[in-house]
């Protein structure tokens, strides 16, 4: 269903901005012409936190929400800390999308996650195969938290007649991802342990897993440009997929990812490691009709992500070891 565009000179408050998503947000923002976009620190308002959020949003009023903001990471983060990540997603989820509704904003976007879908679906994963089978034990607390976010925005859509959306993006990498070694997703780690071996000269380099299941990346401009798009131009209840199409298994996206960084070693797959999800390729058919596509492939995305790892490495941005 189509809508009047956004108004460039209300106020939108994007949560989470110094986030992967979030900051690619702001950015794509600023670049079409916003004036009035809010922003806070976690310092600044903790967004678990209900009095701080719902005083927030009657002082501030934004007319359009983004809610970027989520505990995130990898395999090893999700399957040591679950009651984090069901606790705090759940918290934040809530307290923006009620304040949002309770202040009147005109329009709000939820960023979930692919993980929503379960382990063993057909591929590609279409829209309406939400709930239909089991989710992957290494991240269903996440999972799990996610599509709550979903159902809350479709619900509060039914009863309250709000004009709220959902994305939910495949894996996504790009400027100002997380490269920490203990916890961010797969992409990342690989740019930087491949970075610090051929700095080192190491001889090989350990990769988590059998190298077999396939992913999808989506760099995160791409997403910030989807979520504009789909704020200017739907209004409605469904939700929507938003990916590249296309998938790569680990193993070739580890011989890719060597071959940018220009590491000269060997790989070597620990297969001691959970692999996760076997296979995990997003339809998005829906998002396609609605008249957006990706645009940015995966090596072009990754040597600017590269690119801006270096300068940041150099600066000394990634200090734990």
């Amino acid at each position: 269903m189509n809508c009047e565009p956004l108004d460039r000179e209300k106020k939108i408050y994007v949560a989470g901005h110094r986030g992967l998503v979030g900051s690619a947000l702001v950015r794509r923002l600023e670049r079409d012409g916003f004036t009035r976009i809010i922003v806070r620190t976690h310092e600044e308002l903790d967004l678990t936190r209900q009095a701080e959020v719902e005083a927030f949003f009657a002082e501030e009023k934004p007319a359009y929400v983004i809610l970027a903001a989520a505990k995130v990471g990898g395999i090893h983060a999700n399957d040591t800390c679950p009651a984090d990540f069901i606790m705090k997603n759940l918290q934040i989820e809530c307290n923006v999308i009620d304040s949002a509704y309770r202040s009147q904003a005109e329009k709000l976007l939820f960023l979930g996650s692919s993980c929503i879908y379960p382990r063993e679906c057909s591929q590609p994963i279409r829209e309406e195969y939400l709930l239909s089978g089991y989710l992957e034990k290494t991240n269903e607390a996440y999972a799990l938290a996610k599509i709550a976010g979903l159902k809350m925005c479709a619900f509060y859509n039914q009863q309250y007649h709000t004009r709220y959306i959902s994305v939910m993006p495949c894996n996504l990498y790009g400027i100002n991802d997380n490269f920490s070694l203990e916890s961010s997703h797969v992409l990342p780690a690989l740019i930087r342990k491949f970075h610090e071996a051929k700095k080192k000269g190491e001889p090989a380099v350990s990769i988590w897993g059998s190298g077999t299941p396939l992913r999808e990346f989506l760099n995160v401009d791409d997403l910030a440009d989807a979520c504009l798009y789909l704020l200017d131009h739907y209004e409605g209840n469904e939700f929507f997929n938003i990916g590249s199409g296309q998938e790569i298994s680990i193993l070739e996206l580890a011989e890719l990812v060597k071959r940018i960084t220009g590491y000269q070693g060997h790989l070597v797959f620990d297969t001691t490691k959970p692999d996760g999800t076997p296979r995990k390729l997003t339809d998005i058919s829906r998002i396609l009709a609605a008249g957006w596509s990706p645009k940015i492939d995966l090596e072009t995305g990754i040597r600017r992500t590269y690119e801006w790892f270096c300068k940041k490495y150099e600066m000394g941005a990634f200090t734990e070891r």
